[in-house]
């Protein structure tokens, strides 16, 4: 019973560990066009792709400009394309191991910050002891809590990125509201100040006259 302890808390940290293995989280700036690659060790490994538009490098520009993202295989081959869009999420099986490659295209005059995740789900140690039937039930434990800490991994970080597009958003419409408010004060202090001067100058033409 100790040994079978022993082993189930040995595939347990195996489990968690290989979340964090094959991981890739980044944030860039591009211009028009950004390749990103990632290595795919097994054929047969689940991708996970998420990416989320930030902002947009224009102080005035706070639109839903997207990006394009095409998916390659390691011969070059198209897995998937998204267009125009802000965020996306999306998951894929390899069908061959080697290099995948995802290419994003900024078609809008501006810089946009991307942040970008990539994960492939792999474990290991099953390719190991799949033929025991003895560890089966503790491998698709193991496989169920592997997937459970890396869907909250991969959700939070997508969260995450979506609050901080949300938050950049919200400032520049304030700023922008604010600006609008100011330009809207002086114009109307101005059109008071003209008003008060035609108004004088009406009165005093008038004195003028009845003196006269």
């Amino acid at each position: 019973m100790g040994t079978v302890s022993l082993r189930f808390l040995i595939f347990m940290l195996v489990g968690v560990l290989s979340i964090v293995r094959g991981a890739l989280g980044i944030r860039f700036v591009i211009d028009r066009e950004e390749c990103l690659s990632h290595n795919v060790e097994y054929e047969g490994d689940t991708v996970h792709v998420s990416f989320v538009v930030i902002k947009a490098d224009a102080p005035w520009h706070y639109g839903d400009d997207g990006v394009d993202l095409v998916i390659k295989g390691p011969s070059g081959e198209q897995i998937h394309d998204f267009r125009d869009k802000t965020s996306d999420k999306y998951e894929f099986m390899a069908q061959k191991k080697g290099l995948h490659r995802f290419c994003f295209t900024n078609k809008s005059p501006y810089h946009e910050t991307v942040d970008f995740d990539v994960h492939v789900g792999h474990f290991s140690y099953y390719d190991q002891h799949a033929k025991d039937e003895h560890f089966n039930p503790l491998l698709e434990q193991i496989s169920k809590l592997e997937e459970a800490l890396y869907n909250i991994q991969f959700e939070q970080h997508w969260l995450e990125a979506q609050t901080d597009r949300q938050a950049i958003v919200n400032e520049g419409m304030s700023r922008r509201a604010i600006h609008k408010a100011m330009i809207e004060s002086a114009a109307l202090v101005g059109a008071s100040v003209l008003q008060v001067y035609l108004l004088q100058r009406l009165f005093e033409r008038k004195l003028g006259s009845s003196r006269v």
